[in-house]
């Protein structure tokens, strides 16, 4: 089995969406998490404050800098993610095509090292 995470990346037209969709859309994310869950291949999940509560903390000519961030010029940033464990990638695809369904957004599919 490998562990996959499932990350969402919501765009900027994403990310004030009427609070009807928002909750339609908590709801959909409930019901995938109980699938995963019943389907015994959840590991984790979580979802993200905004970007503008990130620090970011880096190591620079022999100091560690901590930064407000992050400030990187993209139009999407991780907002939430699911961590799976599942036979291979063709069965973490049809997950994550559920996920972006449920949620709204795209959803990158990456593999653990080491899996």
């Amino acid at each position: 089995m490998t562990q996959y995470l499932l990350a969402v990346y919501p765009t900027a037209a994403d990310a004030e969406p009427a609070e009807e969709q928002m909750q339609h859309a908590y709801q959909d994310v409930d019901r995938l998490n109980g699938e995963l869950q019943k389907a015994k291949v959840w590991v984790f999940a979580g979802g993200l404050e905004e970007p503008a509560t990130a620090s970011v903390v880096r190591a620079s000519s022999g100091r560690v800098v901590t930064t407000d961030g992050p400030f990187a010029e993209t139009k999407e940033q991780i907002g939430g993610f699911w961590i799976i464990e599942v036979p291979d990638l063709d069965v973490a695809l049809e997950w994550a095509g559920k996920a972006t369904v449920a949620c709204g957004a795209p959803v990158e599919v990456r593999p653990f090292q080491g899996n």
